[in-house]
């Protein structure tokens, strides 16, 4: 089992980002097999972490404040901010998962042509999509505070990381 670097971004005023730490697993997934993404969704799904999709990552800040998220590089490289305007950028590559707490935010800065990213939900969960846009924090506080911890670690199930790390 691969130990996560684990960061905390704070409240930038804009992002409320979370008391949770992001997760980062550096090359956590082998992608050796035919279909990278197939292999992602299915390692996710089997702990929980359905309603996938399989996209890039926008470019401009933003954060779900309905539902945690988990991205999964399976093609290209892409530099994320997490954590707003005054965050900290991380270069991630096929096979790296991040782990995004509800509330923090997360901008493509640049990433290849190529980029290939899978995304998921702790028990299937919808998410919403806000910008730090005035009028928008009382409901996403609320909305934040609501949202259960997830019973599973998105690659190693209920003994991973995350449930360890992700305790109040």
């Amino acid at each position: 089992m691969m130990e996560p670097q684990s960061i905390i971004f704070q409240d930038d005023g804009l992002i409320p980002n979370s008391g949770y730490p992001v997760l980062l697993f550096r090359g956590a997934v082998d992608l050796e097999d035919v279909d990278p993404a197939s292999s992602m969704e299915e390692r996710f799904a089997a702990n929980h972490w359905t309603n996938s999709w399989r996209d890039g990552i926008y470019g401009f800040h933003h954060y779900h404040s309905t539902s945690h998220e988990v991205l999964g590089i399976y093609r290209g490289s892409v530099t994320v901010r997490l954590g707003g305007e005054q965050g900290q950028d991380f270069i991630v590559e096929p096979g790296d998962v991040i782990v995004i707490p509800a509330g923090v935010g997360h901008k493509n800065t640049g990433s290849s042509p190529d980029l290939g990213v899978v995304g998921a939900y702790p028990g299937g969960r919808r998410c919403d999509l806000l910008r730090g846009r005035p009028g928008e924090r009382p409901q996403a506080e609320q909305n934040i505070a609501a949202i259960p911890t997830p019973n599973e670690d998105p690659l190693y199930g209920p003994h991973g990381p995350l449930t360890r790390l992700w305790v109040c």
